[in-house]
């Protein structure tokens, strides 16, 4: 998502793990960059996103990760709430937040995608972007390719929102 911007990028220390306890997207993504640029002493991007289906007044939403125990469990209680409900509209909601190497924060960006949720799994072994469809691409979220994901994403969104400060923040 970043790949345009001549900056190197690095993944979140092994060791780092943050209990989500913030009460809205923005929060949680906060909590990961202030303790990622805490560790690491570096400008941090952290994101925390989540699915929210309109029927289920925006459920799992913030809870998405601990929704049920496992990817199987987690489809099978979204499906399983929704029934033959034909309002199936959803979106994947991100927030990306930027900190500065000392963990003090800067600007966020937030990213929307929106689908509707198929009755079934297109494909075994995925989670919820496995029945999240995407009407213009004509395919799920999982089956998106890089580029559409950049394009599309909710994440890709946030971040194409960011490049522009980033830019100019970090001289680039």
């Amino acid at each position: 998502m970043l790949g345009p911007l001549t900056i190197d990028v690095q993944r979140q220390p092994n060791d780092l793990d943050v209990e989500e306890t913030g009460s809205t997207y923005l929060e949680n993504a906060l909590l990961k960059a202030k303790a990622a640029a805490k560790i690491t002493k570096t400008w941090t991007l952290a994101d925390d996103s989540g699915l929210e289906v309109d029927a289920l007044n925006g459920a799992p939403g913030l809870f998405s990760a601990r929704y049920a125990a496992s990817n199987e469990e987690k489809i099978k209680k979204i499906l399983s709430a929704l029934k033959d409900n034909p309002y199936r509209s959803a979106r994947f909601c991100s927030v990306m937040v930027l900190c500065d190497p000392r963990g003090n924060y800067l600007i966020d960006a937030q990213g929307t995608c929106w689908g509707e949720l198929l009755k079934s799994p297109a494909y075994k072994g995925g989670e919820f972007e496995s029945i999240f469809w995407i009407r213009e691409t004509r395919c799920t979220y999982g089956e998106l390719n890089q580029e559409q994901l950049s394009r599309i994403g909710s994440r890709g969104k946030a971040a194409r929102e960011l490049a522009p400060y980033l830019r100019k923040t970090l001289g680039i």
